[in-house]
């Protein structure tokens, strides 16, 4: 790698700890239920008029069994207002219903937090349907990560909620809907606005217009295949379209509300762009600051959950020993994907083409790469969006070498645990960790145990399911 490369890469790390730091604090107390009392006077009304007792704690298939309802009723909700968004308002390009097969694995893939994409949102979804339906998805989908990782870590610490004036319930994980509420209003709202407004400054747009056409400096002149009046494609004695030669000297210039979810996107590690071009496209990601702040935004909440599990646990270094492991992981990755992108395409240094960076080109293999990010950025970025199971991306994945796209597709295979998805890293990490602890008790002939609890039989039957049902 080069110094640059590896001065990026200390900056992204050191400003992350610091960042991540203060949020694990108020992580931690969120978890323990230490909230001010004006905060609690504010969710009152919510919880009264949801008939929830906030200091009611839950066992845990009480806990999974909420939060699989809310989620189900939330993808239904996303479902019938895509298929509803034509009769709806904020449609100023008049977009239509969103077909029923899309719309259902939209439903679904924002829900889940994997937030997988087969449309282009600049030509499928009104901005109602991008704000009402896919960003509160987007704060609700890393608001039940971060609620299940709290629940795993109580059942460690052997707390349940903090009740006022009794003790703590064992056998309990803490409630469903005080956490999603919560994690919602005091974690996820707040550092969404503090971001949406650095990017808003950055470029990224945020409005309600409709597209703007703009007359581009040069006709554009391409061919089209010719159409018939049916408008069936003609076709010549071989059976292969007609093509007729056109030119254009306008583009559309897409427009909306894209900073707010941008946001949102990047802290919740959902992935699922406003564009279709992603962080590639220039109003969701228009300069190298702008880079750097989703980067971060990316791994946030995952690396200030490491430290707010060890401060719940009453072990800090439980939390630090966590988050270690993940940054060697992670380090690795960035070293060899960037050294790969460096190096350039063997096929073109054959060729005797210069790739060597200087004052005058990037260098390395700039497919599919934006030129105001370059090398450096790109893969950085690369890698922390696959870590983290986000999503976005800024670069075209399929154009990295060989070695450079290994490094995105082991990421993904390790399942969610090298900082990974809001909470699903925390939690992923932590059972594999389980299943070290237990083989290494089998090797020195002890009884296994992970933060003073036994790791016995039942516990590796549950450790094992999760491995292998988690991709």
């Amino acid at each position: 790698m080069s110094a640059s490369a590896w001065g990026l890469l200390a900056l992204f790390l050191a400003t992350l700890a610091l960042l991540a730091w203060p949020i694990g604090r108020w992580l931690a107390a969120l978890c323990r239920g230490d909230l001010p009392r004006w905060m609690r006077r504010f969710e009152s009304p919510v919880y009264r008029l949801a008939g929830v007792d906030p200091d009611q704690s839950m066992p845990w298939h009480h806990y999974a069994l909420s939060l699989l309802a809310f989620n189900g009723i939330g993808a239904l909700a996303l479902y019938g207002l895509q298929r509803a968004q034509g009769l709806l308002p904020l449609n100023p390009m008049g977009m239509g219903a969103v077909s029923a097969d899309s719309a259902f694995n939209t439903a679904v893939s924002f829900v889940a937090n994997t937030n997988w994409q087969g449309y282009a949102g600049e030509s499928t979804m009104s901005y109602l349907t991008q704000m009402l339906g896919l960003s509160v998805q987007n704060f609700l989908s890393a608001a039940t990560g971060i609620a299940v990782a709290f629940a795993l870590a109580r059942g460690f610490a052997s707390r349940g909620q903090a009740v006022a004036g009794q003790p703590r319930q064992a056998g309990r994980v803490g409630n469903f809907w005080a956490d999603i509420t919560r994690i919602t209003l005091w974690v996820l709202v707040p550092l969404s606005f503090a971001i949406a407004v650095l990017l808003a400054g950055q470029g990224v747009i945020q409005n309600f217009g409709a597209s703007a056409t703009v007359h581009t400096l040069e006709p554009v002149r391409f061919d089209a295949p010719q159409v018939d009046a049916a408008g069936q494609p003609v076709l010549d004695a071989s059976g292969a379209p007609v093509l007729a030669a056109q030119q254009s000297t306008t583009q559309t210039l897409a427009m909306g509300p894209v900073a707010s979810q941008e946001a949102i996107k990047m802290l919740g590690t959902n992935g699922g762009g406003f564009f279709n071009a992603n962080s590639a496209h220039p109003y969701e990601n228009p300069t190298a600051l702008s880079n750097f702040i989703q980067m971060l935004a990316i791994f946030l909440i995952p690396t200030a959950l490491c430290f707010a599990f060890g401060r719940v646990v009453g072990d800090l270094r439980q939390g630090f020993a966590v988050l270690a492991a993940m940054v060697l992981m992670f380090t690795v990755a960035v070293v060899v994907l960037t050294g790969a992108e460096q190096a350039g395409n063997p096929l073109l240094a054959a060729l005797g083409t210069d790739q060597a960076a200087s004052a005058l080109q990037s260098g390395g293999n700039m497919e599919g790469k934006e030129v105001r990010f370059g090398i450096d950025a790109s893969a950085l970025f690369a890698a922390v969006t696959t870590a983290a199971s986000c999503g976005a991306v800024n670069l075209m994945h399929d154009s990295l070498t060989p070695l450079g796209g290994m490094v995105p597709l082991v990421l993904m295979q390790l399942g969610e645990v090298v900082f990974g998805g809001v909470g699903t890293g925390l939690y992923g990490m932590l059972v594999f960790a389980i299943l070290a602890v237990f083989i290494a008790g089998l090797m020195i002939g002890r009884t296994p145990e992970y933060l003073g609890k036994k790791i016995e039989v039942q516990e590796m039957k549950l450790t094992s399911i999760a491995i292998l049902v988690t991709p």
